[in-house]
C-alpha cells in the first residue's frame, strides 16, 4: 500500500535530516508523526518515528542529568489536573487573561512579545488546580521554535481573540492556519478521540476560541464573529474585569480536562479535604495507590472509600473499583 507523502510530511522529514541539535530532532520527528499519514501503508514508518523520538527524548533526559544540555524553555512539567496553553496574536490579552485566573503577576505591557517563553500559573476551580500555559504571541509566519511541541503536550487549547479589533477572523484563522501546517487539529471537548479516528493526517486536540475584552465590545463584534465563523470550536466571550464570568470559565476547563478529585484518609484519623488528588476520570483505587506510591499496589489489602461512588459510607472495595469525584478513601496495608 503506497504511503501518499504530504508534502508537508515531506518538508518536516526534511528539516529531520538537516537538524544539528536534539531539540531540533525532536521537534522534527514530532512534525513527522503528526503530518505522517494514518493508514496501514506507514504503519511501520509511524513505528519507526516513534522509536527514534523515544531514543532523541530520552538522550536528551540523559544529556540533561549530565550537564550538557540547555534545559528546553518551552517544556513545562504539568501540574495540578492538567495544563492549559493560551495561543494568540500580539497583544491580544493572553496575559492578563492568565493573571485575573491565576492570580499572577505576569508581566503586561501594550507592546508586542512581552511574552517570549511560555509563563505558568495556576488557576483553581473550588478546590481543584490547573495549569495555565501562557504562551509566547504567534504572527502570520508562524510560532516560535518549540512551541509547537509545547502544544501538542498540552491537555487543552485556547485561542484567543481580541474583540477590541476588526480582524476577528483574521485573528482565528492565522491561529488555525499554524496549527494546521504543524497537524494539530482544534475540536470541541470530548470529540477528540472521535475525531482522532478519522484523521488521515495530524493529532486532534480538545480547544477553545476564548474572545476577550468582551467589556470593550460595543460593536457587537462576538455576534459577528459567531455568524461568520464556520468551525465547530465553542466561543467564549470573556472580560478580565467581570468575576462572575471568569469562574464560569474556570469551571468549564475543570470539566473538559476529564479528571475527577479524590480525598485521602488515613485509618483512625480525618480525611485531608484541602488538597485533593486529580486524577483521570474513570480511575481505580488502585491506579489511585499507585500514584501515591508505586509500591502501595502491591502492599494494601483493600480500600475503604465514603462519597458517591460507595454504596454506603466506609464500604470495603478492591482495588478494581472505580472512584467518582469527591470520593474519600482509606487505604489499608
Amino acid at each position: 500500500m503506497p504511503a501518499n507523502l504530504t508534502p508537508m510530511y515531506l518538508k518536516a522529514e526534511e528539516a529531520y535530516r538537516k537538524a544539528k541539535t536534539i531539540d531540533e530532532k525532536i521537534a522534527a520527528l514530532e512534525d513527522m508523526l503528526a503530518l505522517i499519514p494514518k493508514h496501514k501503508g506507514t504503519d511501520k514508518m509511524q513505528a519507526d518515528i516513534k522509536r527514534r523520538l523515544s531514543q532523541a527524548r530520552a538522550e536528551k533526559q540523559r544529556r540533561g542529568k549530565s550537564g550538557g544540555q540547555r534545559k528546553d524553555p518551552f517544556h513545562v512539567p504539568p501540574s495540578g489536573g492538567g495544563q492549559v496553553a493560551l495561543m494568540g496574536l500580539p497583544n491580544v490579552g493572553k496575559t492578563s487573561l492568565v493573571n485575573a485566573l491565576a492570580g499572577t503577576d505576569l508581566k503586561v505591557a501594550d507592546y508586542p512579545f512581552t511574552t517570549q517563553v511560555p509563563a505558568p500559573g495556576m488557576a483553581k476551580f473550588e478546590d481543584a488546580p490547573f495549569q495555565l500555559l501562557d504562551m509566547p504571541p504567534v504572527t502570520e509566519d508562524g510560532a516560535p521554535g518549540g512551541m509547537i511541541g509545547a502544544l501538542r503536550r498540552a491537555d487543552i487549547l485556547l485561542l484567543v481573540l481580541d474583540l477590541g479589533r476588526e480582524d476577528l477572523l483574521e485573528q482565528l484563522e492565522v491561529l488555525e492556519g499554524i496549527l494546521e501546517r504543524r497537524g494539530i487539529v482544534p475540536v470541541p471537548w470530548g470529540c477528540s478521540r472521535a475525531r482522532e479516528a478519522e484523521l488521515e493526517v495530524g493529532f486532534a486536540k480538545s480547544a477553545l476560541i476564548v474572545a476577550t475584552k468582551r467589556d470593550l465590545d460595543g460593536g457587537g463584534n462576538v455576534e459577528v464573529l459567531e455568524e461568520l465563523y464556520e468551525g465547530d470550536l465553542e466561543i467564549v466571550p470573556v472580560s478580565v474585569q467581570e468575576g462572575e464570568v471568569l469562574e464560569r470559565l474556570k469551571e468549564r476547563l475543570y470539566r473538559m480536562l476529564d479528571v475527577i478529585r479524590v480525598y485521602s484518609k488515613q485509618p483512625g484519623k480525618k480525611a485531608d479535604m484541602e488538597e485533593p488528588f486529580l486524577i483521570p476520570k474513570g480511575s481505580t483505587i488502585g491506579q489511585l495507590a499507585e500514584l501515591i506510591h508505586k509500591e502501595l499496589p502491591k502492599q494494601m489489602k483493600f480500600a475503604r472509600v465514603w462519597g458517591p461512588s460507595a454504596k454506603f459510607d466506609g464500604q470495603q472495595l478492591q482495588q478494581n473499583h472505580v472512584l467518582m469525584d469527591r470520593d474519600i478513601v482509606e487505604i489499608h496495608v
